[in-house]
Parts: structure tokens; sequence; C-alpha cells
């Protein structure tokens, strides 16, 4: 089986490193840390001119829940337009309703808009009501790809409803796990799943380059974390990765 890996980065440093280790397509977001917001038009633009591979951008108002406003549904729909002006490839997006099903109307019309880019509902998805009610509304959407953990923290605990749901889905859509996905786990959730795609971060942590570091100040409030540090995607981590699913 030919195998595609999407990394999700949020950094121009993190896409460059995954496409030299030989990621097939980038998922590109701001504030990995809120599940990913749709990143500045300046990093949009920045990584399209310094990638060959595929480019899918996040398309998230906020962090927070899956329910929108009507201002942040046009402000979604602004974005869309940006991406397709800016020589993306995909966009990436999910929107439910207050009941936790999918919202099927205004991930229509979404989707209409962005094409002929290609369209991923993200793991929002994951947060909704009933799996397999909730597939159905999603190819309804018209949406070419589900991005899912199956409903669980990580997708090798979401196995079983991932296999179930790639054969429910009949090639309708492509189901495509993400969610701690790494080194460890990647074969067993391709072997069970019968997957073809698959996202992941791949991230490692390294110091950032600032010698001074000021005692006692934290600019998000926060003192538990470290702000003299950064998570960058590890490009021996993908190419591992990428070598494991040759040998399935």
């Amino acid at each position: 089986m030919q195998f595609k890996l999407e990394i999700c980065v949020d950094s121009i440093e993190s896409a460059v490193s995954a496409q030299s280790a030989g990621a097939d397509r980038i998922e590109l977001c701001d504030s990995l840390v809120e599940g990913g917001t749709t990143p500045s038009t300046g990093m949009i633009s920045t990584v399209r001119s310094n990638l060959d591979i595929a480019l899918h951008v996040m398309i998230r108002p906020r962090g927070s829940d899956f329910l929108y406003s009507d201002i942040e549904y046009d402000i979604m729909r602004r974005d869309i337009e940006v991406c397709g002006e800016s020589g993306v490839n995909g966009v990436v997006f999910g929107i439910l309703l207050q009941d936790g099903n999918i919202d099927i109307e205004h991930t229509a019309r979404l989707i209409e808009m962005a094409r002929p880019m290609s369209v991923t509902f993200h793991r929002a998805f994951d947060m909704c009501r009933d799996p397999f009610r909730g597939l159905e509304d999603v190819i309804t959407t018209g949406a070419d790809r589900l991005l899912s953990s199956g409903q669980k923290d990580k997708a090798i605990d979401g196995c079983g409803v991932l296999t179930l749901m790639t054969g429910k889905a009949g090639g309708k859509i492509i189901i495509m796990p993400g969610g701690g996905i790494d080194e460890s786990n990647i074969e067993d959730i391709a072997r069970s799943t019968g997957a073809s795609e698959f996202h992941l971060t791949a991230r490692k942590t390294i110091p950032t380059a600032m010698q001074y570091k000021k005692p006692g100040i934290s600019m998000g409030g926060i003192n538990s974390i470290d702000e003299f540090s950064r998570k960058v995607a590890d490009g021996k981590a993908i190419s591992n990765i990428i070598e494991i699913l040759k040998l399935i």
C-alpha cells in the first residue's frame, strides 16, 4: 500500500524540516498548545513559498470548542479565501452544533467556498456525539478527508472505532488517523485500521538561542511553561516512521 504522511507544524522551520525528511504534506497551524488555530497570512505565504510539497492550512478562529458564531464563521470564510489566493492546496476545519452533532450546513458552505482546494474535517469530529452518525454527516458535507483519533485522546486507543469507520466509509472519504502517533505505534495503527494517510507532529524540544533569560516573569502568565525552549518537527523521527511504513 502507498502511504501518505501529513506533518502538523506551527513554524517555517518545522515545515522545511518535515519536507526534507520526506513528508508528503504539511498541515500548518498556529497555537498548537490549543490544538491549532489559523496561522497568520505572513506565515501562510512564507511557508508556501518555501515548500514543494502540498500545504494544508488550519481554519480555526480560536481555541476552545467548535461551536462558532456568525461573525466567527465569516472569519473562517475570509481565511479560506486568503488560502486560495496564497496557493494553498487544502484547508482543514470542523464545525459542530450545540447538541454535539456535525454542523452540516455551515461545513458544506465552507467546503463549496474552498474548492478547488482539498478539505479535511479535523478532530472536532472526535468531540461529536456519535462517531458513526458523524461519519455519515461529514460525508454528506462533501469533505475529502476526516482526521480522527477514533474519539480517544490517542489514535492507538481508538483503533477499533477507526477500523470500523474506514470500513463504513467505503471509499467515500479518506479516514486519516491522528493523535499521539509516533514511531512506537505507527505500525500497529496502520495494520489495524487499514488507513493510507496519517497525521502527526513528530516534535522534539530544543532550547532557544537566547543567552540572557529574565527571571521571574512569563509572557503568557504561566510560569510552568518554559519560554526559552521550542517544539519543532523532528526530521529523524519522521524519516524513521517513513521507513516503518515502507515495510508494511
